[in-house]
């Protein structure tokens, strides 16, 4: 079995099986090509030092168990605020757009000067040592997947229970061999399973595929385990979706939402 998510090929990045999705064993979930994504945006200079406040991804079509190729670029340069771009291609075809909005950090005479009701995004999770380890695969079978053998859980809630959840995450593998992951592509991998853990509906019955992921941050996660808290809203005629509140183990730090498409099998 692979021990990274992606293996690198020159320019190209090859996805193991550790990268494979929920809904088809062709297709890889979308929090593995948007951790990776977000490495990219990490290192990009100048401009490494201001904070990653937005991420937004467009998921434009089933991103394939195939090699990968990523362009990455500065849409707005500056001092106090930057706009990143991000582009994933399998062959010519562009697969995933995705977007930072970095900026300067909250000098710390202003955070003091705030109230307390600024920085409160709700109670903490219960720590991860609370939690129940469980695998999370929709079929129940023991094949490699990014939710089943890549990521770690430990379960607040019941994840065979329709309706919010709340769960601890922690990414197994890196990345891409001999490279950790960084707390924030943990967090943005974990952000991707909103639906999932949330589910309003039975998978044998529907799919609720995400077409898009964005994330608010108010601070940097720390550390290895990201907790989501998140549940999906869905009405008839409506444009479902998936909301969630990140957090790590000092407490909550972040929202994450996502568009949902809804069928019948």
């Amino acid at each position: 079995m692979a021990e990274s998510i992606f293996i690198a090929d020159g320019d190209r990045f090859v996805p193991t099986e550790q990268a494979r999705g929920p809904w088809d064993p062709r297709a890889l979930h979308g929090g593995a090509p948007a951790a990776l994504i977000v490495s990219a945006f990490e290192r990009m200079q100048p401009g490494a030092e201001l904070r990653i406040g937005r991420l937004s991804f467009e998921f434009l079509r089933p991103i394939p168990l195939a090699p990968l190729t990523l362009s990455t670029r500065v849409v707005r340069p500056g001092r106090r605020v930057q706009e990143l771009a991000a582009e994933l291609y399998a062959g010519e075809q562009t697969i995933v757009r995705a977007s930072a909005l970095r900026v300067t950090a909250v000098p710390d005479d202003a955070a003091a000067a705030a109230p307390e009701t600024s920085r409160d995004l709700g109670a903490p999770l219960a720590p991860p040592s609370d939690g129940e380890p469980i695998r999370f695969a929709l079929d129940g079978g023991k094949d490699a997947s990014f939710a089943g053998t890549a990521m770690e859980m430990r379960w607040l809630s019941n994840p065979g229970e329709l309706g919010p959840g709340r769960v601890w995450m922690r990414l197994r593998h890196p990345l891409l061999p001999g490279e950790p992951p960084t707390p924030l592509a943990r967090l943005t991998a974990t952000a991707d399973f909103g639906n999932g853990v949330s589910a309003a509906l039975p998978f044998d019955r529907f799919v609720f595929i995400n077409a898009d992921l964005t994330i608010h941050l108010h601070r940097p996660p720390r550390g290895e385990w990201i907790g989501l808290d998140a549940r999906t809203l869905l009405d008839g005629g409506g444009a479902a979706t998936a909301e969630g509140v990140l957090h790590d183990e000092r407490g909550p730090l972040g929202r994450a939402f996502q568009t949902l498409v809804v069928q019948a099998r």
